[in-house]
């Protein structure tokens, strides 16, 4: 017990979030050792090396068109921009924390991806003939995958930690999701293409353990900034666009190429489609006078995308896809609603953007689907072939059904709540201790504690906000 009260004591000390020594050397040493292991570690991979010619003519490719570079790049380009666009202005909700909610999240990802095509590196492309990790576009994008986990928990403390304890938060967060994908996805086989469980559950519930652990008693002393604006509204708005027209390019970017991909797109599309109706349906039948909240629209109406992500390259129906998102556009509204309330005042979890609705919960619900789908799936459906190559019924698992498919599903759902909810506990605590320069609970919410704003826009800009929020009213 007096170790634990000692810990506290520690904790508690006086806030400083002067980052000036602290930053800096953060960013600096992170990216010289980035350059250093980049330097022993990476290399192209075949299609991206100039090999590639003598590699075409080995395997009689008769065009530059088979590169995978042709096939991957446009998805690519659509995930790096959900990444640092979309999820950048989705966050940027609050009146006051624009430069924070954009910029932190392109210091993140921007860090993030680096590391995790080194982590993923070791576990999925590493060349034991050479010791070197080889690269190409679908790398690109798994690392983009793996940065969108910890953008999710970036989501659940927003305004109430210090650039440096984000960057820490990430460097856990990059490790953890490498080991626990890899355990998902090559030791206990389960299928992941859009990654509900893999990036979302995992995400959202490492965010919100870290919340949980970072729990500030005194937070409503900055409530006068937890709280949105007509204009930052729209910002937001601008975000949840990007991510929803984008969303189908992210759960079929590293499905296989021809019906897998295809089907995931559609699949997509359509449960994105049915979660916007409901989305509306129920945040205007819980509100006074019917009239829509913003919060609910920025949010509620991208669950479908998270929900169907596991299933979405499997042979849901288009029907399924529309129940799929139908369901899932009612149970994260009614959760922004009732659940984010209730588990700040009686959980003591603190969550910002409400990321338990809309990738922590849909996330779930996407594995569940995932498993009962798999389960379900039959050769007078599939094809024979078609099972095979779905479920990658190869080498090890050539022998599997999909009765016992669905069983790892539901393994793999497990594995990444459990690495989340750990993880989170665990980096939370590491969080805790008064040295990252966060921000004093009646000063959260704030550009100025970590930004240079200039006097006369902030002027400007209270005295825009007042009025736009009395117009609001």
């Amino acid at each position: 017990m007096g170790c634990v009260q000692s810990f506290r004591e520690i904790c508690d000390r006086q806030k400083n979030t002067n980052v000036r020594l602290s930053l800096p050397a953060v960013c600096f040493v992170w990216q010289t050792a980035m350059i250093i292991l980049f330097g022993v570690f990476i290399r192209y991979n075949e299609e991206s090396d100039t090999h590639w010619v003598e590699h075409r003519k080995a395997n009689n490719i008769s065009s530059d068109i088979e590169n995978d570079f042709y096939f991957r790049y446009p998805s690519f380009q659509d995930v790096h921009v959900m990444i640092f666009v979309g999820f950048g202005f989705l966050m940027t909700f609050l009146k006051r924390y624009s430069f924070g909610a954009v910029g932190f999240n392109f210091l993140i990802a921007a860090f993030g991806l680096q590391w995790a095509l080194l982590m993923q590196g070791w576990f999925h492309s590493l060349d034991y003939t050479d010791g070197k990790i080889k690269i190409g576009v679908e790398n690109l994008i798994n690392a983009d995958f793996c940065v969108a986990g910890c953008l999710i928990a970036y989501g659940a403390v927003l305004g109430k930690v210090s650039p440096v304890q984000l960057m820490v938060m990430t460097l856990f967060g990059v490790t953890l999701f490498a080991v626990e994908e890899y355990i998902i996805l090559n030791l206990i086989h389960a299928r992941d293409a859009g990654g509900s469980m893999v990036i979302h559950t995992f995400g959202g519930y490492y965010g919100l353990s870290i919340s949980w652990m970072l729990y500030r008693p005194n937070l409503d002393q900055s409530s006068r900034l937890q709280g949105s604006c007509y204009h930052s509204d729209v910002f937001a708005m601008i975000g949840t666009l990007f991510l929803w027209m984008f969303w189908p390019s992210f759960n079929s970017a590293i499905t296989d190429h021809g019906d897998g991909q295809h089907r995931a797109a559609i699949n997509t599309y359509l449960a994105l489609a049915s979660t916007v109706l409901t989305t509306v349906a129920i945040s205007s039948l819980f509100q006074k006078h019917g009239k829509l909240d913003m919060v609910h629209i920025q949010n509620s109406t991208l669950a479908g995308g998270v929900a169907v992500g596991t299933a979405a390259e499997f042979m849901l129906m288009p029907y399924g896809s529309l129940i799929v998102g139908f369901c899932c556009g009612i149970i994260s509204t009614l959760g922004y609603i009732y659940l984010t309330p209730f588990m700040e005042k009686h959980l003591k979890i603190q969550d910002t953007c409400g990321i338990h609705n809309l990738h922590a919960m849909p996330g779930v619900i996407g594995g569940i689907v995932g498993a009962i789908t798999a389960a379900a799936a039959t050769e007078s459906v599939y094809g024979r072939e078609g099972l095979v190559n779905t479920f990658d019924f190869e080498g090890a698992f050539k022998d599997m059904v999909p009765t016992r498919q669905g069983g790892h599903q539901a393994a793999g759902l497990c594995v990444a709540i459990c690495f989340g909810i750990g993880g989170g506990i665990l980096v939370g605590c590491i969080l805790r201790l008064p040295i990252w320069g966060d921000a004093a609970d009646d000063n959260c919410f704030d550009d100025e504690s970590y930004w240079e704003v200039r006097d006369e826009a902030l002027h400007d800009l209270g005295g825009v906000q007042q009025k736009t929020c009395l117009l609001w009213k």
